[in-house]
């Protein structure tokens, strides 16, 4: 009888061992985890199984253009495009692809600032202004899983706010890995960020 129960009992812990390294291979976080190293090994048929790039970058667009009353403080010389953003969603959704790719390819932000770009205008320069290049990944804030569908947040630091962000990446189950679709909050940080840059400028 004690020899059945033991046995029993390690079946159970070696199920539950296999269960716990299945999920730290093929969860949420393993999948972005791919991507940052699909990047750095400037990857870009591996960072496209982690990241839905035109759904990414489509949906940046759709949130950036949305808010044009913050984009004139974090992005003083495009005041005068405001307007003419939601116009050029197509292009600018088009050129943020490019950009991603180019960076994956080469690692080089200066190729990505040859990318050519709508009228000037950059979505991922936007967005580059809010992360800012003293900015640090911190770590996984949450994870939330539902069905087929994940919540992701990721802390970052923003030291020139003394402060930390988090950006919330939706993802989706593809069976043996999981793809990022969307950046969910983009809008909420950019709103978050201009308000602080205004306050810092304030207490100039």
């Amino acid at each position: 009888m004690k020899k059945t129960i033991l046995s029993l009992l390690l079946i159970g812990l070696a199920i539950g061992a296999y269960l716990y390294y299945k999920n730290l291979t093929t969860g949420p976080e393993y999948s972005l985890l791919q991507a940052a190293k699909a990047v750095q090994d400037h990857n870009p048929a591996a960072f496209e199984r982690y990241v839905d790039v035109s759904s990414v970058t489509s949906n940046l667009v759709d949130q950036v253009t949305a808010q044009s009353s913050v984009l004139g403080m974090l992005n003083p010389g495009g005041l005068a495009m405001k307007g003419a953003l939601r116009l050029l969603k197509p292009q600018l959704a088009q050129a943020a692809r490019q950009e991603v790719q180019r960076y994956v390819e080469t690692g080089s932000v200066e190729a990505v600032a040859a990318t050519p770009k709508p009228m000037g205008v950059s979505v991922l320069g936007v967005v580059g202004k809010v992360v800012g290049p003293d900015t640090k990944f911190k770590g996984v804030k949450y994870t939330h899983e539902e069905g087929e569908q994940a919540l992701v947040g990721l802390e970052f630091t923003q030291p020139r706010y003394d402060t930390t962000l988090v950006l919330e990446v939706k993802m989706r189950d593809q069976g043996d890995h999981w793809q990022a679709t969307e950046i969910t909050n983009t809008a909420d940080i950019l709103k978050q960020v201009a308000r602080l840059e205004k306050q810092r400028l304030v207490g100039k």
